[in-house]
């Protein structure tokens, strides 16, 4: 154990902090969680709030902490803007206090994609676009007494475990309304499974001290940066130059037969190097080594010109593809159509409620424009806000469900090292029989 980190989960007990908390120990890490509620008692617990930076410091000192991933954050949905401030943003900063107080070496911060959307449609988005607070408060604090900072923004997270994506598609099984649509279904979505989500956090945590791939252009805010920044160095062109392979966990892949990778057709005789043609087709596909160029405008966010325009940005800090001081996005890498996804978990739901749903009706629905469903659900909020109750059918929702929202994990993938080890399908399965066994089989039991 010697050289290995010693980690303390904030916000262990929830979602997503208890998948990494059971990554850690599946590796033999040493593992502690801070929380203000204790759900399990395999490791050791600290309770306490993240607002009070003399309870993060207690729990750090007693748990011998080197690593802290922060994953605390309030539930998503509370009409509570003013919570979500206190503990995203202040509950942030006295965590990094702490942190600098105590000598943490390495802070990993649980955004999410969330906090970049707006309500407009994101296709593709990368990491330049803005930063929230908690996000800039953790960015800043990099390279403060000797902390290593990073930031991750999972999207779409679900799997054994959710009480929020999987309890709003059960509703909807429920009520019996899955032959209902708003929208038209073209609208990418990201979903991400929280195992994914798990690992990426600690890819981050264990690439926080690799050396940057290049130096800051200046050492002092004093100096003058150059002009023309210098050309990538030959660590960032290794990371930028190779081609990645289709991310394909759900989807499959699929070969083109070429002159030296096939399958053998109809023959009298085989050719004389039959078992290579098909050995070679039936390999996997190693992207990097094939010749296939990888090519860029100046609009790519790893292009030589927009890592150069970044470095000038940013003159005193190292390379922006650092792992330290920088954010990524972190998806399944297989966006798609929004309610393609909930009938994923309602195909699953129908092996265990046979009959539930007319055979005849599935696959027929009633679509409801954007439009008329924004109608529709400003008409709800109206009527709930007349009765004193908050309404379940929202503008918020419309929205939700009618925006496209997928996001580029290139940086991730290339920088982190980050691939996804569950596809979309494999992760309903599995939040499936979670779900199976903590709702439907205990409710039997008693």
């Amino acid at each position: 154990m010697a050289g290995r980190d010693v980690y303390l989960v904030i916000g262990g007990s929830g979602f997503v902090g208890r998948h990494i908390v059971l990554q850690l120990l599946e590796r033999g890490d040493s593992v502690s969680v801070f929380d203000i509620v204790q759900r399990y008692h395999d490791v050791p617990f600290y309770s306490g709030d993240i607002c009070e930076q003399d309870q993060v410091s207690n729990a750090i000192r007693k748990s011998g902490a080197t690593c802290i991933i922060h994953t605390a954050s309030p539930p998503h949905g509370m009409n509570d803007p003013a919570l979500y401030f206190k503990i995203n943003v202040d509950g942030t900063k006295a965590v990094i206090a702490a942190a600098v107080e105590c000598g943490v070496r390495k802070l990993v911060y649980t955004s999410s994609a969330g906090v970049v959307f707006n309500g407009n449609d994101l296709n593709g988005v990368d990491e330049r676009i803005p930063k929230c607070k908690g996000e800039e408060a953790v960015i800043a604090a990099n390279g403060q007494g000797g902390l290593l900072t990073v930031a991750l923004r999972p999207a779409g997270i679900f799997g054994p475990g959710d009480r929020q994506v999987m309890t709003g598609f059960h509703e909807v099984y429920e009520n019996g309304l899955t032959h209902f649509q708003l929208g038209d279904n073209n609208n990418l979505f990201d979903w991400t499974y929280v195992g994914n989500v798990a690992r990426a956090h600690l890819l981050a945590a264990d690439r926080l001290l690799d050396p940057p791939p290049a130096p800051p252009l200046i050492s002092s805010p004093d100096e003058n940066p150059p002009l023309d920044p210098p050309g990538l160095t030959e660590a960032e062109q290794a990371l930028t130059n190779y081609p990645l392979p289709p991310i394909s966990l759900t989807t499959g892949t699929s070969r083109i037969p070429t002159s030296a990778a096939r399958p053998l057709g109809p023959y009298v005789e085989p050719p004389p190097n039959a078992d290579a043609l098909v050995a070679a087709f039936r390999a996997p596909y190693d992207a990097r080594e094939s010749a296939r160029p990888v090519v860029r405008t100046r609009f790519d966010q790893l292009s030589d010109y927009s890592l150069s325009r970044q470095k000038l940005a940013h003159p005193t800090q190292p390379s922006p593809l650092s792992v330290a001081g920088q954010v990524f996005f972190i998806t399944n890498g297989e966006p798609t159509y929004f309610w393609d996804f909930g009938r994923m978990i309602w195909r699953e739901l129908d092996k265990l409620f046979p009959g539930k749903r007319d055979p005849a009706k599935v696959g027929k629905y009633f679509r409801l424009s954007k439009d008329l469903a924004m109608i529709a659900a400003w008409g709800s909020e109206w009527f709930g806000y007349l009765r004193g109750r908050e309404a379940t059918f929202t503008r918020f929702r419309v929205t939700f469900s009618c925006a496209t929202r997928w996001h580029d994990i290139e940086k991730a993938r290339r920088v982190l090292g980050y691939e996804p080890e569950v596809g979309l399908e494999e992760g309903v399965k599995r939040m499936i029989e979670w779900w199976k066994a903590e709702f439907i089989d205990s409710q039997k039991a008693q």
